[in-house]
């Protein structure tokens, strides 16, 4: 399964110190760490509601996205600096926080719906599109629909927090071929690890 290169990378979450630590914030978590391993610092950009970084990655230029508007308007963000540099939905990936799987799990996924995730159904609706690739990092869920916001806003145990750092430098390993289409291989690396 090769699929179309990408040229733009988004890490979800919210803005602001109060959910800089917390398990909604674990794509951005990925993006920030990823934008220090390739020494590109993510710089504001207001046009584009967030802060970018121009990377070289695997000899592809590709642009580092972390929306500064809260989560359910990612998405805002994502359209504005896909449509100004032309980038179709199927050379996005956006990588974001997983409430169905355990903390330490991440999966790569193509299309499909938004699950329930404020930030993906933003991004659909802003892009008009669902094509975009998925990187999901497991959060674990709180075991009661009732508590899922509480727990998306709140940061993870130190046991949970290993599992998601884990599960983040699983992602930072799998960047490259998912940058150049290689996505069987990203996930046969996955799979292996």
């Amino acid at each position: 399964m090769s699929t179309h290169p990408i040229d733009l990378i988004v890490g979800l979450g919210n803005p602001g110190q109060q959910y800089q630590k917390t398990r909604h914030n674990v794509g951005a978590w990925l993006l920030e760490q990823l934008a220090q391993q390739l020494n590109s610092p993510l710089k504001i950009e207001t046009k584009f509601q967030g802060e970018i970084a121009k990377a070289q990655i695997a000899s592809r230029a590709c642009w580092l996205l972390k929306p500064t508007t809260y989560m359910n308007h990612n998405g805002q963000s994502i359209a504005a600096i896909a449509r100004f540099y032309k980038i179709p939905a199927e050379a996005i990936l956006v990588i974001h926080d997983e409430l169905d799987f355990p903390a330490g799990t991440i999966r790569i996924k193509r299309g499909g719906g938004h699950g329930g995730h404020n930030g993906l159904r933003d991004t659909i609706s802003s892009l008009g599109s669902n094509a975009f690739t998925r990187l999901r990092i497991g959060i674990g869920h709180p075991g009661n629909s009732n508590d899922v916001s509480p727990y998306v806003l709140s940061t993870p145990s130190k046991h949970d927090q290993q599992q998601i750092q884990a599960a983040i430098d699983d992602g930072l390993s799998i960047i490259e071929p998912l940058i150049t289409g290689n996505t069987e291989q990203a996930i046969h690396q996955l799979h292996s690890e």
